[in-house]
């Protein structure tokens, strides 16, 4: 059971073996939700007719079944942690049951008859009701044996200890894909600060960051490549941020009118190293780091920061390098005028071997031909 980290999928499990393996005519489950401090009719399994549809009932902490096992009235009055009705019957007739006691006992019987359950196990989590199994009579007729009974009450705590690390699983992959979220919102964020300062590559960031994954999904799909999720995720991430460094470069540089000189060529081929000093202290950001420091890296040994040739250049920065060049060649600077789509991608497969990988030179020739582009 500790192996089932969906809580959902887990009560399933036990309640459809409970009704298989005991040969119940249904069973059910009502699990304590912490929200609301309620209790739902999570699962439910049996014969057509008499199976309750899931999430039909819902009982607040007031409810006599609930209050019956929240204050451990079960074992106060039965001893062994089980609510068997016919027993419990028995117990009505006892002359030294208070009236109080007698009371909450005939309410709690009345909700099993309500719901035509011959049996209730609790379970509890560090002495919270962690919910409440709901068993029908046996398909033959026959009442539950001590043995039965003994059995299903020792397995509740380890049920009990199931559902609630299920119930920690799950709550831990929904805080962290809410973190995700908020990286990914936050990522998106800074790319736009970038294309804010850099006035004439507006929109620059986001087309490069679709165009780095519609490379890789064509690499994916013509067995190319295989890239797992992962790797797409970190290829989102450092084409979205390939840019960053250009926050510490003057935009006197940025939005010149013309062509650069020495000098400022120098201090604009700073901004690789300058993105990855910004980002270095993000742990999550490692892999992407490679995409940001080595996009303006050639395959032949030309580029830069480092001059890295062919397989010693990250592939992740190799597809952001052919993304950001075509997207450079195909915007309007105040200097020239942009190139089409078929000229820049004539440049690109010209340069094929030389300035870029061929299998990315490939593909993005590819998603021209296919109109992608």
């Amino acid at each position: 059971m500790i192996m089932v980290h969906d809580p959902n999928m887990l009560i399933k499990m036990i309640v459809r073996m409970l009704v298989q393996k005991v040969r119940l005519r249904h069973a059910g489950i009502l699990l304590h939700q912490m929200d609301r401090d309620s209790y739902i009719l999570t699962v439910s399994r049996g014969s057509k007719g008499l199976k309750i549809p899931a999430g039909f009932a819902r009982m607040d902490a007031d409810n006599p079944l609930i209050r019956f096992f929240r204050n451990k009235l079960d074992k106060q009055l039965l001893g062994d942690g089980a609510l068997v009705y016919e027993q419990a019957k028995k117990a009505l007739r006892k002359k030294n049951l208070s009236p109080v006691l007698r009371q909450q006992l005939k309410d709690a019987l009345h909700q099993m008859e309500i719901f035509e359950v011959t049996v209730c196990i609790p379970t509890y989590f560090i002495n919270e009701l962690l919910g409440i199994f709901l068993m029908g009579r046996k398909n033959s007729g026959k009442n539950f044996s001590r043995s039965e009974l003994n059995f299903f009450v020792a397995i509740a705590s380890d049920v009990a200890m199931a559902i609630r690390n299920a119930q920690l699983f799950k709550d831990l992959a929904l805080e962290l894909d809410k973190n995700k979220r908020l990286f990914i919102h936050t990522t998106v964020a800074l790319a736009a600060a970038i294309d804010a300062k850099d006035h004439y590559t507006h929109g620059h960031t986001s087309r490069v960051t679709s165009l780095s994954i519609e490379i890789a999904r064509k690499l994916i799909q013509k067995n190319r490549k295989k890239f797992d999720e992962k790797f797409l995720e970190q290829l989102h991430i450092a084409s979205l941020l390939h840019d960053i460094g250009k926050i510490g470069i003057p935009e006197t540089i940025l939005n010149k009118e013309g062509p650069l000189d020495e000098e400022e060529k120098k201090r604009i081929q700073q901004h690789p190293l300058i993105g990855v000093t910004i980002l270095q202290p993000i742990r999550e950001l490692q892999d992407a780091l490679m995409g940001v420091k080595y996009h303006h890296e050639r395959y032949d040994g030309s580029g830069y920061p480092e001059g890295l040739k062919r397989n010693d250049i990250p592939f992740i920065a190799l597809i952001i390098s052919v993304a950001d060049s075509f997207d450079a060649m195909t915007t309007n600077r105040p200097y020239r005028r942009a190139s089409t789509k078929e000229e820049a991608v004539r440049e690109i497969e010209k340069y094929s071997g030389t300035q870029y990988e061929p299998s990315i030179a490939w593909a993005l020739a590819e998603l021209h031909r296919e109109g992608k582009i």
